[in-house]
């Protein structure tokens, strides 16, 4: 049994050390230059603006590279967990505790140059045949909600790239902010395709599960906003995407 001055000086050392906080789990996918793989690091903007977070915030996490179904699933069922960087869509409002936005784009469809094409219209890109699209993606979800009948559904922005590549659909579905990283992944450039139509803007959050404190989740806003305060989130931001739109409000 301890005597009450071990037990006393305990008791100190837990007040003084707080509460032990859990290991968040934070979970991200190959998309860069938000985040990506190399040489088995994990780099980009987001991954670097989480870092600092972290390091900010006193919250031990692990960054975790996974195909993106599978952290979306996890990102809404387990606690201490979040997803990133995460469209925020009225669909999705009530599934996350939302920090950002880290990032805004702009959503288009794309032909090949080489085509000569032309859409007018949204009725026209609904009717140009199939239309590549990754089936997770928040855009197929999009297009779907518009009455999109002509959609194919596959696997990553790679199959999409390959398939306009090879004249198998006339249009893809993407954003500018990914588009060049999007492209040299099935082997083509950007002075090869041609924009039609933006059609959805859209910001990118840090997603935490419902399961997760909301104390924790509204000290990761606080930190998101200081850093906005003190220029370490533009400085960051400018490092990856100079000529992009800086976000410039958290909610």
């Amino acid at each position: 049994m301890l005597k009450p001055c071990c037990a006393l000086m305990i008791w100190l050392l837990l007040c003084l050390v707080g509460p032990v906080r859990a290991e968040l789990h934070l979970l991200t996918e190959e998309a860069p230059p938000t985040s990506f793989s190399r040489d088995g690091e994990l780099h980009g903007l987001a991954v670097e603006v989480v870092r600092a977070l972290i390091e900010r915030t006193g919250d031990p996490g692990k960054i975790e590279l996974l195909p993106w179904t599978r952290g979306y699933h996890l990102a809404q069922q387990e606690p201490n967990t979040a997803i990133f960087s995460t469209v925020r869509t009225p669909e999705r409002e009530s599934k996350f505790q939302w920090v950002g936005p880290l990032l805004i784009g702009t959503t288009s469809f794309y032909s090949l140059k080489s085509r000569n094409l032309r859409f007018d219209n949204l009725q026209q890109a609904a009717e140009s045949g199939p239309l590549a699209v990754p089936k997770q993606w928040y855009t197929f979800e999009t297009l779907s909600a518009r009455g999109f009948k002509n959609l194919y559904g596959v696997p990553s922005s790679k199959n999409m790239v390959t398939m306009l590549k090879h004249e198998r659909v006339q249009l893809i579905a993407t954003e500018d902010l990914t588009l060049k990283d999007e492209l040299a992944s099935g082997g083509l450039r950007p002075d090869q395709v041609q924009a039609h139509l933006p059609f959805m803007r859209s910001a990118y959050y840090i997603a935490f599960s419902p399961q997760t404190d909301k104390a924790l989740v509204e000290r990761w806003r606080r930190a998101l906003d200081a850093m906005h305060e003190d220029g370490s989130f533009a400085q960051i931001f400018r490092r990856w995407l100079p000529h992009a739109e800086l976000p410039t409000a958290t909610e």
